[in-house]
């Protein structure tokens, strides 16, 4: 009965139960364990479609274990990235606009830096306010893509080849720490347990056209950024091209793709995250991820 449901359209994640993490596939309300045959996300994903096909397998075998999703924690799909998250600024135009300097040009090329691997957060989880870090909190909505097949010099022609699946992503920014640090992006954006992502990968085939997908970003309930994936500066392949003319990608390599505009420090009057804030991210297609902000 689970063959019809998984076999080519599967959201992967990541959870906690008995202090003991697992990895399964949703189907309803139920997730279906998979550590049978794949130990981590890691593993699954190194395997590609034919790690899908060893679970689709898997469950017509019978015997499998089923949790239910209101008795377990749920993680970020990747608990523990091997590689920084890397990220592209910039990618949206109206974002552009809003940023803090006048003075620099549209890059012909995609803007690119680094979150640590320290910064993952789950889906739901409590993120801290880091008040004694920074005064200006903020929140920033994105598409993630994760490389599912190693690859140098990729064209965009064939970069869907090496794309795995997709997920929701928050790109929690401290922009007083960004323009205190000469205008460099990695001491503001790298902070411990800011990137909540998830709250699944759902593979590739189950996005009929990652280019027009809408992305929101709710505060508290209101709406305060909206946009859709197809206003991209520069195009998921092409992303994808680019950072491989630099870098050998990976398979397990999280790549964010830009935020549109409506982010806290250009609205008016300003607004920076606190303690409390509900902040919510949500990509059509792919889900939702939901975070509080609490002081530590």
């Amino acid at each position: 009965m689970f063959r019809r449901v998984v076999i080519s359209h599967m959201k992967i994640l990541s959870y906690l139960k008995d202090n003991q993490i697992s990895i399964g596939v949703l189907n309803g309300n139920e997730i279906i364990n998979i550590n049978g045959i794949f130990p981590d996300t890691f593993t699954l994903i190194k395997e590609g479609n034919s790690g899908l096909e060893m679970i689709a397998e898997y469950i017509d075998r019978g015997n499998v274990t089923l949790d239910n999703w209101h008795d377990v924690e749920i993680l970020s799909p990747i608990p523990e990235i091997k590689r920084n998250i890397i990220c592209i600024g910039w990618n949206y135009l109206k974002h552009f606009e809003e940023r803090f300097r006048q003075d620099i040009d549209l890059p012909s090329k995609p803007t690119v830096f680094t979150k640590a691997t320290s910064s993952v957060a789950g889906p739901y989880e409590s993120i801290p306010s880091m008040t004694d870090f920074t005064k200006e909190l903020d929140y920033e909505a994105e598409l993630a893509v994760v490389i599912g097949k190693e690859g140098k010099d990729i064209s965009a022609e064939n970069a869907d080849e090496h794309i795995f699946g997709y997920m929701v992503a928050n790109d929690i920014s401290a922009r007083d720490i960004q323009r205190e640090h000469g205008g460099q992006w990695f001491m503001g954006k790298g902070m411990d347990k800011s990137c909540p992502m998830g709250p699944w990968i759902v593979t590739k085939d189950e996005i009929k056209n990652k280019q027009n997908l809408s992305i929101t970003c709710k505060l508290n309930g209101e709406v305060v950024q909206s946009s859709n994936t197809n206003l991209m500066i520069f195009s998921i392949n092409e992303i994808i091209s680019t950072l491989s003319n630099a870098m050998t990608l990976m398979p397990g390599d999280i790549i964010l793709t830009g935020t549109p505009n409506g982010v806290g420090f250009r609205r008016t009057p300003p607004y920076f995250l606190k303690h409390g804030d509900v902040v919510e991210v949500s990509v059509s297609e792919v889900g939702t991820i939901r975070n509080k902000i609490v002081d530590a």
